[in-house]
């Protein structure tokens, strides 16, 4: 069994594909080349002894078995028993999606791209739904909801994803601010005080431009938080809360598709809780910005 860690069954611990996933571009060469065999045939490679598995990945046994303790894992056996159980639950989790895996290919029909994309999405978002930290999200929403403002930051297809945010807080009475712009963000975090939030996307979590924004704001005072796929990157050594996602990017599902769509749940899940937290109010804001966009509409010619 894992040495440090909760165990594979229970709410809250990342299934063990998903940290593997999460920390090969930290591994050793010799590491990634074990760590890309689990990601690629993790029910064939479940099944090899150490010896069997180096072969495979033209290592050492000693790689080996650094790579299963680099995991939390004291016995090969006990590693190798929760990628299983992972292949388990994903074949679970994908029943009634087509049987097609892989990167998109060249050859690839319209039938294939949307099966694959289906079932890549279908399993970022339940693999975060599964490793998502309860207490962490929980202290999240409170800070949100009793912030003074919120500002928002992340590049690229991760900016949408603090717009999407940014347009939901402010839908139910809530100073929130998405900056586009890194500048501007760095500006505006430099004026953030105790009391407030800054929250950076960033699946990589090393964007520079997000990184110096959350830096700035925990200077300033501010509650920070990451939202990213790697909870040990540079990101999140800035942030006061980390909430980790566990999107799958490979070739043509990177950035705006495997990240977002996880971010996007992540987010709806900081959304919800701090809209639950008043209710009341919160449901009587969205009826009335309901209400003046449907008049403003139904005026028109």
């Amino acid at each position: 069994m894992p040495t440090h860690e909760l165990r594979a069954d229970e709410p809250g611990r990342r299934p063990v594909l998903v940290r593997i996933r999460a920390i090969l571009p930290e591994l050793r060469p010799s590491e990634q080349r074990i760590a890309s065999l689990f990601v690629a045939e993790p029910a064939t490679i479940a099944e090899l002894s150490i010896a069997e598995l180096a072969a495979r990945c033209n290592t050492s046994t000693t790689s080996v078995v650094r790579f299963c303790k680099r995991m939390g894992y004291e016995h090969f056996k006990d590693l190798r028993m929760d990628v299983l159980r992972d292949v388990a639950r994903e074949t679970f989790q994908a029943a009634g999606l087509p049987e097609i895996s892989g990167d998109i290919d060249r050859d690839d029909t319209l039938d294939d791209i949307v099966a694959k994309v289906s079932m890549a999405e279908t399993l970022s978002i339940a693999d975060t739904a599964k490793g998502l930290d309860i207490v962490a999200l929980k202290a999240a929403v409170d800070a949100v909801g009793t912030s003074a403002r919120v500002d928002i930051f992340g590049v690229g297809a991760s900016s949408f994803v603090g717009l999407d945010l940014q347009q939901k807080l402010t839908r139910i009475g809530r100073t929130a601010l998405n900056w586009s712009d890194p500048h501007a963000a760095w500006t505006s975090a430099a004026t953030l005080r105790p009391g407030t939030v800054a929250i950076a996307v960033s699946h990589s979590g090393g964007t520079v431009d997000t990184i110096e924004f959350l830096a700035i704001a925990r200077a300033s005072g501010a509650t920070t938080i990451a939202i990213t796929n790697h909870d040990h990157s540079t990101i999140a050594e800035h942030a006061d809360i980390v909430l980790t996602t566990a999107a799958r990017e490979t070739g043509f599902r990177s950035g705006a598709l495997g990240s977002r769509i996880a971010q996007l749940m992540v987010v709806d899940c900081v959304f919800i809780g701090v809209a639950q937290a008043s209710y009341d109010q919160s449901m009587e804001a969205i009826r009335n910005t309901y209400a003046a966009v449907h008049h403003l509409r139904a005026r028109r010619p």
